[in-house]
């Protein structure tokens, strides 16, 4: 991928503004919100690229079987479809790509995350009216087919290979050493997902200093979310006072020490020592 460009600053605006409202809306859509933060990482992604994004869920969804069963005959549908006729799949090369989480390359390469490929699974499912919806294992994301009692889950970045109970309890023991508890296989509602797919972007940032534009874009749509982790407030003063931005860094420090004064006065009294460090570069 070449590197990824940012849109101009009249551009990025607008996505916000529109990524904001879809987040708030009272049915957020997965695809559009996906797409949304596909074209703040990358300037490339015009209108039109969107749209074509769209209707390329459209087509696949248009390939499935009408109505071919229950939970596993959707997933087994899901499988001949997207996993070996169409070709998504995932490999531990994709960890190290920006582009295996944003939802438009994952489209073009056939190539992602567990989570993106899983929102492809998940897309063209829903729209053929399928019982879908994402399961967020910890460390692994997969998607589900009907009801908890008859609930099918495959998994999209093994080409959606359908997991049995125990294939469930390894990918669990393997990213968390405990054992598979059924709460974790309650479905993700769109928000969560894309919480967690900014979260992929975040880590992806953090390893690559370099890249703290990355970082700081993720941070910030993230905090456009209707429930988000207030330490990400914390996170977007530090990103501000790394690319030198000094005042906004220590502004966003000092109402981040106003916001946890009440629950740790000891915490808070050290960010407003960082702010007022911040100020003191500018001197």
């Amino acid at each position: 991928m070449r590197p990824p460009n940012p849109p101009p600053p009249e551009r990025s605006a607008e996505l916000r503004r529109r990524f904001a409202e879809e987040a708030r809306s009272e049915r957020p859509d997965l695809s559009t919100l996906c797409l949304l933060l596909g074209a703040e990482a990358d300037g490339a992604l015009d209108e039109a690229g969107m749209d074509a994004a769209q209707m390329e869920l459209d087509r696949l969804a248009g390939q499935l079987p009408f109505r071919p069963g229950g939970p596993l005959s959707w997933a087994t549908a899901l499988r001949h479809l997207l996993g070996e006729r169409e070709g998504f799949r995932g490999s531990p090369a994709d960890y190290q790509r920006l582009e295996s989480s944003l939802l438009h390359e994952v489209l073009r390469r056939r190539r992602g995350l567990p989570i993106l490929l899983s929102v492809v699974w998940l897309e063209v499912a829903r729209r053929a009216g399928a019982p879908v919806y994402g399961v967020a294992l910890p460390g692994h994301f997969v998607v589900g087919f009907g009801p908890q009692e008859q609930q099918v889950l495959a998994d999209p970045f093994d080409g959606g290979r359908v997991l049995s109970g125990s294939d469930a309890e390894l990918l669990v023991a393997g990213a968390t050493g405990a054992p598979l508890h059924p709460s974790m296989l309650t479905p993700a509602d769109p928000l969560e997902v894309v919480l967690r797919i900014l979260n992929n972007v975040r880590a992806w940032a953090a390893a690559r200093p370099e890249r703290s534009d990355v970082a700081l874009w993720a941070v910030e749509l993230s905090l456009l979310l209707p429930s988000h982790p207030a330490r990400l407030r914390y996170e977007r003063a530090q990103l501000l006072v790394q690319r030198g931005d000094f005042v906004e860094g220590a502004v966003e420090l000092e109402e981040y020490a106003e916001l946890i004064d009440a629950v740790d006065e000891g915490a808070a009294e050290r960010v407003r020592g960082q702010a007022r460090s911040a100020r003191a570069m500018l001197n």
